[in-house]
């Protein structure tokens, strides 16, 4: 399912304006990027948590080359669904 597809749903099901519902989930994948982006986690009760993980630093080898390198630490969004999405999709 696509973006397109999500606001058709939402707009057949609502009757509200395909331009107001692609707006309003614009806004909101915006306001969850930008939580994230300041390191802060987004909780959605009943569907799940946007969150931000920390990768640890590893040593990566280039097998091709023989040479090891160092990835430093770093953040990376998650996705955490909650217990009564899982339970739903299983």
């Amino acid at each position: 399912m696509t973006k397109a597809d999500i606001v058709n749903e939402i707009a057949k099901t609502t009757g509200i304006d395909k331009a107001s519902v692609l707006e309003t989930v614009e806004k909101f994948m915006e306001t969850v990027k930008d939580s994230l982006a300041n390191n802060e986690n987004v909780y959605l009760r009943g569907f799940g948590s946007f969150i931000v993980k920390t990768r640890s630093q590893k040593t990566a080898r280039n097998i091709s080359k023989g040479t090891t390198l160092i990835i430093p630490e770093h953040k990376i969004p998650a996705f955490k669904p909650a217990k009564v999405f899982m339970e739903q999709v299983k």
